[in-house]
This record gives C-alpha cells, structure tokens and sequence, in this order.
C-alpha cells in the first residue's frame, strides 16, 4: 500500500484525495494535507468526516513541508497548489525521496520547467501529470481512427475550443488572472488541448506562433462597451448583485467554508470582479502550430462565448474526421466533481475522400470528463489495465504540452514564431 500526501487543498484536490478514501482504500493511504492556509486545511479534513465518513488526518503549513515529509514518509506526493508554486512541491518532494502525481499544467514557464527536468535527472525520482481528457472515449476514439488510418496521413487539424460566461470568466475572478500565476489560458487550459493533439497525431509541436489579448473581461474593455457600475469584489456589493458575471460565495456553502471563510489568513479573494483592473492573462487567442510530422494545427481558445465544448477538424489524404462536443458548464468547486467536463451531447463523423459520411458511435463511461476521470483515478491510484493506446502521461508528455502554450506566450510578447526545442531541454535517453 503506497502512503500519500496532498499539497494545496483548494478546488481540485477533492478529485484526488475523495477518489483515494472513497474508492481505493485497498491501494492508497492518505497520511497528510499541506496548504498555506490552516482554514483550509481544516475544511479539507471537515470533508473527510462528514462527506467521506473517514478519520481526519495530520496537516501541516506549507512552511513545514520538509517536516511532513520526515515525519509522515510518503511514497508519493499530490501536487494540487496554485500553478507557478508547482515545481517547489515538485522538486523539493524527489529531493527527499518520493514521487509526485501533479495537478496540470505541471509549472508554468521554460525556466521552471527545467528545473522540474534537471531534478528528475539529479534524483531518479517519477513524476506523473493527470490529462483526464486523455481518457475520454471520444477522444481516445479519435486516437484509434487516425491511428488504424481512416482518414490516412493527417496534414492539418483546426481545433477551436469555446469558454463560456461561467466556466471562461470563472478564470478571471480568482488567482488565474495573474499571468504570473497560471501562465495564463494557452498553458493553465490549453495544456489539456495540446496534449490532446500531441495524443491524437502521435507527435509534438515544433514551431508555434500565437497571436491574442485580452479582449472582454477586464475594465477598459467594459469601459469601451458603455459599463459605469464597477466593484472589487462581489462579497458586500451592491453591484455585483445585478452582474450576471459575478458568483456569491455566501449562497455557496462549499464556497463559503474553503474561500470566504478562510480569507482571514491571507486575504485571497475567491469571487473578484471579472471586469476590474489588475488582469493580466488572455480571454481571445490564436494559434498556429507545425508539427514534427509536417501537420498543422490552427487553435483558437475564446472564454465568454454562449456554449462550453470544442469543435475540431482532422483532414487528411483519404478524408476528413469532424468533432463536435458540448460539454455541461461548472464554476470550479462549485458542484460535483463529476458534473466537471461532463458531455451534453457529441457527434463524432468520418468523411471518406470517395464515400458516404458515416458517424462513429462512442460508448461514453460514468464520471466526468465524458467517462475518462474514473479511468484516471484507477490508473492513478488503483491496479492499472493494460492500455494499448498508453494515455498515462509521464513528465515528458507533461512537459512537451506545456511547452506549446510557453512558446505561445513567447511568441506574444516578442510577435515572433518560436521553436518549442530551443526552449527546455528535455534530457530524453
């Protein structure tokens, strides 16, 4: 039985330490929570007793890490915290000898990234990075058909991937509107996506240009738009109670209890104005991406569009494969975990070059992410079943989608296409 730690119990460290209590008692020991906010932690371990019916266990201040580590000796360590603090947790836990499990994206720029590379290299230790999308059986479908050639050599992929006024501006209210602390949209959420076509083509990025801004959210785009009622923050505005962008953690009682509850500590505000000052990451991109194969990828990622879900276009030199998939819109931490990604309805059509469309069927599993979280979870935490499609993702798949979004970031600041080698090197044998 392998021991666990978690480190950061903010939004998403319920799908992992949930997953491990409730499902997988017979493979996995949670030992320890550690969080920079004590609240926090006490609502982790509130949860564990009320909802998971287990015993509360030890946490410990993010100051204390090295001291968990020594006194709890895990195997293995969750990485759950906010983005940019990552390859702390990452490095220092190889450092004293365990694994780690990481939340994506697994840092959020080139130089962090190595460093996460190197202290693979230095330590022998294994660092795993959860795509849950991956595991979709729509997208592991699409994996297939290109892979046995339906549609032949694939040459480009158009993939547009739509936000919308929850789910998008829910990344403008909290720490991700920090550049400095997400890496912004084209590494905190397209990582998902370029992993997805580095899965799908069974290659990676080589070249990639990117082209974007901040285009809705934000004051002066508000100010443009005729907007003259602005607040900080929702909490205590009156403002706020007309703004359809604004969410209230006081009628949230899970919101309440891990934010607004805990803001005492640190001052984090959950529930900030998507259209105030101080945000600095994209809400509108573009990018192009050349393959090491020779394909291209055309992407575009906008957050404030009317549906949540992604359209996308395989051609290639015996047909065309098109997607279409709605997906159910969530605030995080703001309902069920497995309502997250959850499909509202998918088409899934080849179009050969010399023959009638047909759609393919795609038998979708229980659990979020469309069927592909509890594929996850048990591939994580459980026994593993032999995968022919191999969709557990080592640091180098963890790194290589990154590195499309940081060469895009690049390519925004400087106007200019970058070369996704001459950013990180990835010491592979």
């Amino acid at each position: 039985m392998k021991k666990y730690v978690l480190v950061g119990t903010g939004g998403r460290a319920e799908f992992f330490y949930g997953a491990i209590v409730r499902d997988f008692q017979e493979t996995c020991n949670l030992v320890a929570f550690c969080d920079s906010n004590q609240t926090r932690l006490n609502y982790a371990n509130k949860l564990l007793e009320e909802k998971y019916s287990v015993s509360k266990i030890n946490t410990y201040t993010s100051d204390r890490f090295d001291e968990m580590i020594e006194e709890e000796k895990p195997d293995i360590v969750i990485v759950t915290s906010v983005d940019r603090t990552h390859h702390r947790y990452i490095i220092r836990a190889m450092e004293l000898g365990c694994d780690v499990v990481t939340e994506k994206p697994m840092t959020v720029d080139e130089e962090k990234t190595q460093e996460i590379i190197d202290a693979i290299e230095r330590t022998g230790q294994n660092v795993r990075v959860t795509f849950n999308y991956r595991y979709a059986p729509h997208n592991t479908k699409i994996r297939e058909l290109i892979r046995d050639g339906v549609i032949g050599e694939v040459n480009s992929v158009h993939f547009e991937w739509a936000l919308d006024t929850q789910h998008g501006a829910d990344y403008f209210r909290r720490w991700h509107r920090d550049k400095r602390n997400s890496g912004g949209l084209l590494v905190h959420k397209s990582t998902h996506h370029f992993d997805l076509v580095n899965f799908w083509l069974n290659s990676e990025p080589d070249t990639v240009y990117a082209t974007g801004g901040l285009r809705f959210y934000g004051k002066e785009n508000a100010e443009r738009r005729g907007e003259t009622k602005f607040y900080q923050r929702a909490h205590g505005s009156e403002h706020a109670k007309d703004d359809p962008f604004a969410i209230d953690l006081e009628k949230n009682e899970h919101l309440k209890q891990m934010y607004l509850d805990a803001e005492k500590e640190d001052g984090y505000q959950r529930d900030q104005s998507v259209f105030g000052d101080g945000i600095s990451i994209e809400d509108t991109l573009g990018v192009v991406v050349t393959y090491k194969n020779k394909s291209i990828l055309t992407y575009s990622l906008n957050a404030y569009l009317p549906w949540e879900g992604f359209q996308i276009a395989f051609n290639g030199s015996k047909g065309r494969i098109e997607v279409q998939v709605r997906e159910q819109s969530y605030i995080n931490s703001g309902g069920e975990k497995g309502d997250e990604g959850k499909l509202d309805q998918k088409v899934l059509r080849v179009l050969p070059m010399f023959g009638e469309p047909y759609e393919v069927e795609v038998e979708e599993g229980e659990g979020g992410h469309g069927g592909g979280d509890p594929v996850l979870l048990n591939d994580l935490f459980g026994v593993p079943e032999e995968d022919e499609f191999n969709r557990a993702a080592s640091h180098i798949d963890g790194a290589i989608s990154i590195l499309t979004g940081i060469a895009g970031n690049k390519s925004l600041r400087t106007g200019q296409a970058v070369k996704v080698d001459e950013l990180v090197d990835l010491k592979r044998k």
